[in-house]
């Protein structure tokens, strides 16, 4: 009986130092994956940062074109409304055609 509960005591002594052992491996492995996200956070960040600065200077260089283009539709729809109304009608009944398509 008595090495029985050696035995026993032997097996809860290994089965504690196993616990422990992984512990241990699981707090390196939290740290590990941490500095990982993080510095997969910081190049995602850092691309769309890149990404952002582009796009803006790309729009900021044709944004008086945009505008000088949108004040010369805006002269002609206020000098011909029924043409403007009839092809915002059109336009409205493609949107809808395609839209009735799918």
């Amino acid at each position: 009986m008595a090495s029985t509960l050696s035995k026993l005591r032997g097996m809860e002594s290994d089965l504690e130092d196993q616990v422990a052992a992984l512990t241990k491996e699981l707090t390196a492995l939290k740290k590990t994956v941490a500095k990982r996200g993080s510095s997969a956070y910081q190049d995602t960040r850092d691309s769309a940062a890149d990404a952002y600065g582009e796009l803006w200077d790309r729009f900021s260089e044709s944004l008086p074109a945009m505008r000088k283009r949108a004040r010369a539709a805006e002269k002609v729809a206020r000098e011909n409304p029924a043409t403007t109304a009839f092809l915002g009608l059109a336009v409205l009944g493609l949107a809808a055609a395609l839209l009735a398509r799918r």
